[in-house]
C-alpha cells in the first residue's frame, strides 16, 4: 500500500469514516483480493456480490477474514423484492414493468446501486470486468442528480510525482455546451475540495486568451465568464482560482504561462483542467498515464446524490483499493 503517497493520505483518511461500500464483481480474484486489502487496512465496510460459497471458498484458501465483509447472492437475497419494487417506482413512468424491474435487480450493477439508493450501503465501486456505460447507466436511472440544474459528469484523479491534478471530464459528456462545461468545472471544484486539492482551474482550448479563433474557442470563452460569476457565487472564501480559456502548456508550465498569459494566477499552475469535449479529456488522460508515468483513478463520477463509481477493466487490486477510499470520501460532505 502507497501509505506514504496522496493517495495513502487518502487511504488514511478514509479510515476514519467506517462506510460501507458494494463490490457488486465478486467473480473477480482482483475484487476479492482488493476487499482483503481493504478489510486489513479498515479503510471501509464491505458488501461483495456474487456466489457465496465460492467467494467463502476462495477466501478460506487464502487464509483470509472475512470479518467486516457481507456476502450476497441477489438470486437469493431476502431483500430482492424490496429492491425490485423500488426500481419499479423509480422507473414505471419510463415504461419499465414490475416483472422487467425484477429481471433488472438481478444484474449485479443495478442490485448494488439499489442497495445505495435503499440506504444499505454508502456507495459502490466496478468496472473491472463491466463497461463504463454498465456502471453509469444505473447510477443516472437510480442515484440521479444531486441537482436539478446541473447534469452528472466525471473526473479523474491523475498523480504524477506524488502531485495530483483533477481532469474532467474524460468518460461521460460527449461535447458539453459552453453552460454544460462551466457546470462540470463547479463539480470538478467540488471534487477537488474533497480531497485536498486547492483548486486551480483551466478551462482548456486549444487557444490562450484569443490567440486562436473558431466556435470551440468562443464555446469556451462563454464557459470560463459563467464559470467565474459561479465561482464567485459558490465557492466564496475558499481560495478557488479559475482561468482560461488556455492551451495546457500555459496551464502548466510556469515559462510558457509567463509568455502566454502574464498576470494570470492560474496558468502555469493549474491542478483542475476542464476539457472542451470527451475527445481531448479522454485522450488527455491516457496519454497522461501511458507516456507521462502518470497513475490515473477512476473515472468517479460527480453530481450524483449518492457515488457509484468506475474502474478501469485492467485496473489491479491496488487500484481498486484506491478507487474504494476515493469513494468513501465522496460520502462525506465538505
Amino acid at each position: 500500500m502507497q501509505k506514504d503517497s496522496y493517495i495513502g493520505g487518502l487511504i488514511a483518511k478514509a479510515r476514519r469514516h467506517h462506510k460501507t461500500i458494494v463490490l457488486p464483481e465478486g467473480e473477480d480474484e482482483r475484487v476479492l483480493k482488493a476487499a482483503h486489502l481493504i478489510r486489513e487496512e479498515k479503510i471501509a465496510e464491505l458488501v461483495i456480490l456474487g456466489n457465496v460459497e465460492e467467494i467463502s471458498a476462495y477466501f478460506a484458501k487464502n487464509n483470509w477474514s472475512l470479518e467486516g465483509i457481507t456476502l450476497i447472492d441477489p438470486s437469493k437475497s431476502e431483500k430482492l423484492t424490496v429492491y425490485a419494487d423500488l426500481l419499479y417506482n423509480l422507473r414505471k413512468d419510463k415504461g419499465m414493468s414490475e416483472e422487467d424491474a425484477r429481471k433488472t435487480a438481478l444484474n449485479h450493477n443495478y442490485f448494488g446501486t439499489l442497495m445505495v439508493k435503499n440506504g444499505d450501503a454508502d456507495g459502490m465501486v466496478s468496472g473491472a470486468n463491466h463497461s463504463t456505460a454498465d456502471t453509469v447507466r444505473p447510477a443516472l436511472q437510480i442515484i440521479k442528480s444531486a441537482r436539478k440544474d446541473r447534469g452528472v459528469s466525471s473526473f479523474f484523479i491523475m498523480v504524477r510525482d506524488n502531485k495530483p491534478y483533477i481532469f474532467s471530464d474524460c468518460a461521460i459528456t460527449l461535447n458539453p455546451t459552453d453552460k454544460e462545461m462551466a457546470d462540470i468545472a463547479m463539480e470538478s471544484i467540488e471534487s477537488a475540495l474533497q480531497f485536498d486539492i486547492d483548486p486551480n482551474v483551466a478551462m482548456l482550448s486549444y487557444s490562450t486568451y484569443g490567440s486562436g479563433k473558431g466556435e470551440s474557442v468562443e464555446k469556451v470563452q462563454r464557459a470560463v465568464k459563467m464559470a467565474k460569476e459561479m465561482v464567485t457565487q459558490e465557492f466564496a472564501g475558499k481560495n478557488v482560482k479559475l482561468d482560461g480559456e488556455m492551451q495546457a502548456d500555459a496551464a502548466l508550465a510556469p515559462v510558457v504561462a509567463a509568455k502566454k498569459a502574464p498576470g494570470s494566477d492560474v496558468a502555469g499552475h493549474a491542478n483542475v483542467l476542464i476539457f472542451p469535449n470527451l475527445d481531448a479529456g479522454n485522450i488527455s488522460y491516457k496519454l497522461m498515464q501511458r507516456l507521462g508515468g502518470a497513475e490515473a483513478y477512476g473515472p468517479m463520477l460527480q453530481g450524483l446524490n449518492a457515488p457509484i463509481n468506475d474502474l478501469s477493466r485492467g485496473c489491479f487490486a491496488e487500484d481498486i483499493v484506491s478507487v474504494v477510499a476515493i469513494t468513501v470520501l465522496q460520502t462525506v460532505k465538505k
